[in-house]
């Protein structure tokens, strides 16, 4: 058995995971992290890590999360967590019961349920972890520790920052909120790297002591807050003059001066480096909000990718996929392809791939059914939907991933290799006739058949709405005209600070008609040519505010009505 492996829960003990949920990015979780959190019966977690192990817990899971007291005015994290029991649906119970967070684990695994308990950065650091693990042994209730990322070494890595170097510094770690004046002293003595974990509004007083401590004024600072995650910002100044730093960058004063800060402080960490190891900070879209109108089926791999280039994507459902009103013609259409009607079946969509498949499984076919058809997808998107359904495509164009490039590719019927003259072509309502006309010339019989309807979308919450027409977001990325229109019908038109992407000259057509600016086009037809151009378009926005001295914002941060500076 591996040393990780899942321990057996007690019948009436049950089992704790004490699990250490890194920094804030949900992707620093480890492998054994995500098969404790899929195999919990409940999870205890404060409100800011249950958002990063959240989904990787198995529906229906049991939630606990904190009730803090608002009257409360001290540190985060300072206080006994107090936890309050919600259900899996994270509704809360009746009245709810706040506990200490030790009496919340106990109760919990009693019955033989498997508890994981997720504090943020590792528990070995965490304040009150240790007591949690002595009430389990007190109790006799197994537990295990999964280590995570601590914020005080993962932070300063997003951030460009090295603790150490060849030279070898030591490297200390200085918790504000706690640290004795022997503390300040001792590392105020050392000339190595001190990472000091903070408030943002108590940075100049953490400063302030280590001068005090015999640190000189100039030696470099850095000071990140929301670590790893896409609101991430990082400020470089010295002890002497981080002060007026944030005050010049108008963060301070600030409501949210509360918010804990990773401050670095040491020669070896100098900002000079910063400048070319800022890898995260850095990249094309970073912390931009990125709006994505499509189905929900189809925003997810694109949503990922533009995770991939430090984007926030919102995804706002624009088109919504019905059955067609009239089924029996989809239905006749199947049953040809099984009984031998077709030589040819052409996807243009990942819809028209679900459609079909929803049929098969209807009749209860699968992939089999497709032996002897050959099988042709409009693009890789299409494709991948067929490879999943178990389908190899045979015919995906080599040029052009549309109708067109499609058709360009497409063999003429031949009578003496083709035994059957007819293409089978499920689509949605309100597709263009441009590849049915295609095949006919090319001398093919086209059952088209209308597989699914594409209708209008309720309209979105009414601060996404807001968010739209008011410039809340950096970028929109138009896939389709229909999303153009879709959009505008459910929503309001974008913001003219807000950058638009279009796939195509058609969609950009439509986008222009609604009055709308169009800033980045793909340079093909495909959904991931799309968020790659608009990351070339933040690439070459960043390195045009470089070279001018001006820093670095995104589009939403432009002031309203300010004129508008093109990035070519």
């Amino acid at each position: 058995m591996s040393p990780t492996t899942l321990p057996a829960a007690g019948p009436e003990h049950g089992h704790v995971t004490f699990l250490g949920a890194g920094p804030g990015d949900p992707g620093l979780l480890t492998l054994r992290a995500v098969e404790a959190l899929a195999n919990a019966d409940v999870l205890v977690a404060e409100h800011e890590v249950l958002d990063v192990v959240r989904a990787h817990a198995r529906p229906g899971v049991a939630v606990v999360h904190p009730d803090p007291d608002p009257s409360s005015d001290s540190f985060p994290g300072t206080g006994t967590p107090q936890l309050t029991v919600v259900d899996g649906a994270s509704t809360t119970v009746g009245l709810p019961a706040v506990r200490d967070a030790a009496h919340l684990v106990m109760e919990a695994a009693r019955g033989g349920r498997r508890v994981v308990r997720a504090v943020s950065g590792d528990p070995g650091l965490d304040t009150y972890a240790a007591e949690e693990m002595l009430a389990c042994v007190a109790a006799g209730v197994p537990f295990e520790v999964v280590p995570g990322v601590a914020a005080a070494v993962g932070v300063p890595a997003y951030a460009g920052v090295p603790l150490r170097d060849a030279q070898g510094a030591d490297v200390r770690f200085v918790d504000a909120r706690t640290a004795s004046d022997r503390c300040w002293t001792e590392v105020g003595a050392s000339d190595g790297t001190v990472v000091v974990s903070t408030s943002l509004d108590s940075v100049a007083s953490a400063a302030g002591e280590l001068v005090a401590a015999g640190r000189k004024p100039d030696t470099p600072m850095t000071v990140t807050v929301a670590g790893t995650t896409t609101r991430q910002r990082t400020w470089s100044a010295t002890l002497g003059t981080i002060a007026q730093t944030l005050k010049q960058a108008k963060v301070l004063p600030s409501p949210e001066g509360g918010r804990p800060v990773i401050a670095v402080v040491g020669e070896r960490s100098a900002a000079a480096q910063r400048d070319q190891l800022s890898w995260f900070e850095s990249k094309p879209l970073f912390g931009w909000k990125v709006l994505v109108p499509r189905t929900k089926e189809q925003a997810a791999s694109l949503s990922d990718q533009l995770r991939s280039y430090g984007a926030v994507p919102h995804e706002v459902p624009t088109i919504a996929v019905e059955p067609p009103r009239t089924p029996q013609q989809m239905e006749r259409a199947v049953k040809g392809l099984v009984t031998g009607r077709y030589e040819w079946i052409a996807f243009t969509s990942v819809n028209a791939v679900k459609a079909v498949r929803e049929k098969f499984e209807e009749y209860g076919l699968d992939a089999r059914a497709f032996a002897g058809i050959k099988v042709a997808a409009v693009g890789e998107s299409t494709a991948k939907a067929l490879v999943a359904f178990g389908v190899k495509p045979d015919l995906v164009p080599s040029g052009e991933q549309s109708a067109a490039g499609l058709l360009e590719d497409w063999p003429p019927y031949d009578p003496v290799f083709d035994p059957i003259d007819r293409v089978f072509l499920p689509r949605a309502d309100i597709a263009t006739e441009t590849l049915v006309a295609g095949l006919i010339e090319l001398g093919w019989e086209v059952d088209d058949v209308t597989a699914y309807r594409t209708v209008r979308a309720s309209p979105p919450p009414a601060d996404t709405r807001e968010a739209i027409k008011g410039g809340g977001f950096d970028a929109v990325l138009f896939t389709s005209s229909s999303t153009v229109r879709n959009l505008v019908g459910i929503a309001g038109k974008p913001h003219n600070v807000t950058v638009i992407a279009c796939i195509g000259p058609a969609t950009a057509k439509t986008a222009e008609e609604h009055g709308l600016r169009v800033d980045v086009m793909a340079p093909e037809p495909s959904v991931h040519k799309l968020a790659e151009a608009l990351a070339n378009f933040g690439l070459r926005r960043r390195a045009a505010a470089q070279e001018a001295g001006d820093p670095v914002t995104r589009p939403s941060e432009r002031r309203p009505g300010a004129r508008r500076r093109r990035t070519t």
